[in-house]
């Protein structure tokens, strides 16, 4: 039963390894971009979220 031990407590130390790296490797992604990158892409989104719906019943007030 010690040896289940050993190897559980090694298992978690690898998961929690592996999950630094993920989180590494996402952070290297978003500071690839530039401040006028982020802005750009902020400003489209923003004009895609506030774009006027296409209503093909038109206005239903």
């Amino acid at each position: 039963m010690r040896n289940a031990w050993k190897w559980l407590g090694l298992a978690g130390a690898v998961g929690v390894a592996a999950g630094g790296v993920v989180v590494a490797r996402d952070q290297r992604q978003r500071n690839a971009y530039s401040a006028d990158d982020v802005r750009e892409r902020l400003h489209r989104r923003h004009g895609q979220a506030h774009a006027p719906a296409d209503d093909a019943g038109g206005d239903q007030r």
